[in-house]
């Protein structure tokens, strides 16, 4: 069942594309372009072959008094203490990898038990059916559409099917839960995402690799069509 018309659509742009030689314009600027999150890739150079930003960013933006809710995806082996860091550091959203915790049900309890939303990520290969006990205790579902790390991947397409099996198990159960895609996500394609059941994009270099973030988001709204 195509639920688009019912959905309302959420852009993430992802700060790990940002110039952080001036990330708090940066992130103003999508912020008036139309954005409505700001994701934040956390890579730990241990779960993933890359490091990126801690808690101190999150922090810094919680400080500058960032209107949009701040959607925190930790790519970090273990998630527990990254977890109590982001939640004083102002996070909104937490997720994780599921293969990152020794005890999936109490890392999404220490999420919730903190004021934040809980979320699980699964990588392209791991099946839905590793989170579908916990599914109704999610916020958000995040599916990597690209295998974590990196940005500038290109979409799998092999992953619209599990998008839009996992609609189909969200829509079952009547939950409220969000489904995220992250990971090559340009102009060109989010219309078929979105078709295949996801209401959250995460855009990084599609988003702050273009000159006018304004036209850009423009585009973007015209690709999801009614509903975005």
């Amino acid at each position: 069942m195509n639920m688009q018309a019912t959905r309302s659509f959420y852009i993430a742009p992802s700060i790990l594309s940002a110039d952080f030689t001036r990330l708090g314009e940066e992130v103003d600027a999508v912020i008036a372009a139309g954005a409505d999150l700001i994701h934040f890739d956390v890579m730990d150079n241990h779960y993933v072959p890359n490091l990126s930003f801690g808690p101190m960013i999150c922090e810094a933006l919680t400080r500058k008094g960032v209107s949009v809710p701040l959607d925190v995806h930790l790519m970090v082996e273990p998630v527990d203490e990254l977890i109590s860091q982001f939640i004083k550091a102002g996070a909104t959203y937490i997720s994780f990898h599921p293969e990152a915790s020794r005890h999936i049900d109490r890392s999404l309890e220490l999420i919730r038990q903190g004021g934040c939303k809980a979320g699980l990520v699964l990588n392209p290969a791991t099946p839905l059916s590793l989170i579908e006990p916990v599914l109704h205790k999610l916020d958000m579902l995040l599916l990597m559409s690209v295998n974590p790390g990196f940005g500038g991947q290109p979409f799998l397409p092999y992953v619209l099917d599990k998008v839009r099996q996992a609609r189909l198990l969200i829509d079952e159960k009547r939950l409220p839960t969000r489904l995220e895609v992250d990971g090559g996500i340009k102009v060109d394609n989010i219309r078929a995402i979105a078709d295949a059941g996801a209401d959250t994009f995460v855009m990084g270099s599609a988003i702050f690799g273009t000159p006018d973030y304004g036209k850009t988001f423009a585009a973007i709204r015209k690709a999801l069509g009614a509903g975005g």
